[in-house]
């Protein structure tokens, strides 16, 4: 007995109905937007953004920008 695979397009429609039903819209869109590849090279973004920083600079502005943990 073979079964039939449902195309996919018919799989994410019904897929995103059920999500937006159980979950509502604005978590729908926040679940599928961590499946999203984005767009943009980063990789050569990345080397454009940091080419006058070393790895120290990066680090130090990280800990400035963290605050402390709230006792």
């Amino acid at each position: 007995m073979a079964i039939e695979a449902r195309p996919l397009v018919e799989i994410t429609k019904e897929a995103l109905k059920v999500l937006n039903k159980e979950m509502g819209i604005v978590d729908t869109v926040r679940f599928i937007n961590q499946f999203t590849t984005g767009y943009g090279d980063y990789t050569q973004d990345r080397e454009q953004l940091f080419k006058d920083l070393t790895l120290d600079d990066i680090i130090s502005a990280v800990k400035k920008k963290q605050t402390p943990p709230r006792n």
